[in-house]
């Protein structure tokens, strides 16, 4: 659950869960539909919350009868500032984290063997967004992120979901 005033303390524990969907443009590959699950962790001081997340993305190209396949599983955290605006329920923040990127990439071609390769990187990612409270329970997220992960840095326009659990 987002904190409601600036005054309010820590407060680590399992506030709530969600889900995000969007838009995803990896540098050098077609734009795909990217998925996200992650975590509401509280707050480590007044106002930035702790997220854990798991996303995932694929992208394939046929080129001339050769199917391209890319692949990018990430297991991350994020710390969200969450700024407050008098008189209004909507929170906007700014954040940035880390993540253990799984990238695979996939090259199959009629008549010839299949070349794949794997490799894990850490990628940094910086962005934004805001909650939109739509009842105690129930949190809306928009969000927009960009992601420095070595050849592959991409960008993200993601909307969600989170349920909170109440606390």
């Amino acid at each position: 659950m987002v904190a409601s005033t600036a005054a309010a303390q820590a407060d680590l524990g399992m506030r709530g869960m969600g889900f995000r969907i969007g838009y995803v443009n990896p540098e050098d590959v077609d734009g795909t539909v990217g998925f996200a699950v992650f975590a509401d962790m509280g707050t480590i001081v007044p106002n930035l919350m702790i997220e854990p997340n798991i996303g995932f993305w694929t992208s394939s190209e046929d080129i001339f009868g050769t199917k391209v396949s890319f692949r990018d599983i990430v297991v991350g955290g994020r710390g969200k500032y969450l700024f407050e605006i008098q008189n209004s329920k909507i929170r906007p923040f700014l954040g940035g984290g880390l993540g253990l990127h799984f990238l695979h990439a996939e090259v199959s071609s009629t008549g010839f063997p299949t070349i794949e390769d794997s490799e894990v990187r850490l990628g940094f990612d910086f962005g934004g967004g805001v909650y939109f409270p739509i009842n105690p329970s129930w949190d809306i997220t928009s969000e927009v992120w960009y992601g420095i992960v070595s050849d592959i840095n991409q960008a993200s326009i993601m909307v969600g979901a989170q349920y909170n659990f109440g606390y």
